[in-house]
C-alpha cells in the first residue's frame, strides 16, 4: 500500500493521545537540514492555568555537521515561584533528515535529545519521528517522540508527546496554520503563525507566533498556552 507508513504512523499518534504524559507544547520540528548552515534561536512560552503561570525560555546555537545532520546546544531558563528567572536546564540536540525533500511521497527525519537540570542529578532523553507531506500549497507535519527521565526523579517512566501542524504556505512571511500538542493528560489545539525572509543567500530570519487552547477538560478552568520563536539562519 501507497501509504502504509502514514496509516502506521497516524495509528501510532492516535494511540499516544490515552498515554501521553508531559506537557507537549514546544514546538512542531520538520524533518530538514540545510547543509553548513548555523543558527541562533529563542523560544519563549507562557503558560496560563489554574496553578499559575509557567514561563520558559529557550536559547540555542546550532550547526549542520553534514549534509543530513545538525546539531543544537540550549540553554533552558524558567521562572519560580518567587517570580525569579534563572538557568533550570541544558539540552543538546540533534537532527537527521532521513530522506531528501521530494525524493518519497512524504519527508522524514529523527529528532534526539539529552537534557540535564542545572542544579539536580536529572536526566532526560528523547527521541522523535518526524514526517512532512506537502498537498499542494499545505503542508501537513506530524511529530511522535519518546522520552525516557532517570536520575533523582520520581516518575521514571516512559512518556510519550504528539505534535501536528497543518501549514498553509500562502506567501514565505505569513504562513497560516493549525497545531495539536498531546501529553500528561493535556490535548491542546490552537491557531499559528509562521514565516521567513530570505536575504543573502541561504541566511533567513524565521518566526512563530502561536496561542494553544486546552480542550480535553481534565483539569478545571482556563489552561491557554502563548509560544514565540525566532530563528536565525546564516
Amino acid at each position: 500500500m501507497r501509504y502504509a507508513p502514514l496509516l502506521l504512523f497516524s495509528l501510532g499518534c492516535v494511540a499516544s493521545l490515552a498515554r501521553a504524559d508531559g506537557f507537549a507544547v514546544d514546538k512542531v520540528y520538520h524533518p530538514y537540514v540545510l547543509a553548513n548552515e548555523m543558527e541562533v534561536e529563542w523560544r519563549f512560552t507562557s503558560r496560563q492555568w489554574d496553578e499559575g503561570n509557567v514561563l520558559n525560555q529557550q536559547l540555542g546555537f546550532g550547526k549542520a555537521i553534514s549534509d543530513d545532520f545538525a546539531v543544537e546546544l540550549y540553554a533552558i531558563g524558567n521562572r519560580d515561584e518567587h517570580d525569579d528567572f534563572s538557568i533550570d536546564a541544558y539540552e543538546l540536540e540533534g537532527r537527521w533528515m532521513l530522506t531528501e525533500q521530494g525524493q518519497y511521497w512524504a519527508d522524514w527525519g529523527m529528532l534526539f535529545e539529552l537534557e540535564r537540570s542545572h542544579r539536580d542529578n536529572e536526566w532526560r532523553a528523547a527521541s522523535g519521528l518526524l514526517m512532512e507531506k506537502e498537498l499542494g500549497k499545505n503542508s501537513l507535519t506530524l511529530n511522535l517522540f519518546l522520552a525516557y527521565p532517570w536520575g533523582d526523579i520520581a516518575d521514571k517512566e516512559l512518556k510519550t508527546e504528539f505534535r501536528a501542524q497543518y501549514r498553509c504556505r500562502w506567501i514565505p512571511a505569513l504562513q497560516p496554520a493549525i497545531e495539536i500538542y498531546t501529553g500528561d493528560d493535556f490535548v491542546g489545539i490552537g491557531p499559528s503563525l509562521m514565516g521567513l525572509w530570505r536575504y543573502q543567500g541561504q541566511k533567513q530570519l524565521k518566526y512563530e507566533l502561536g496561542f494553544i487552547t486546552e480542550v480535553s477538560h481534565s483539569g478545571v478552568g482556563k489552561d491557554h498556552t502563548l509560544r514565540f520563536a525566532l530563528e536565525w539562519e546564516f
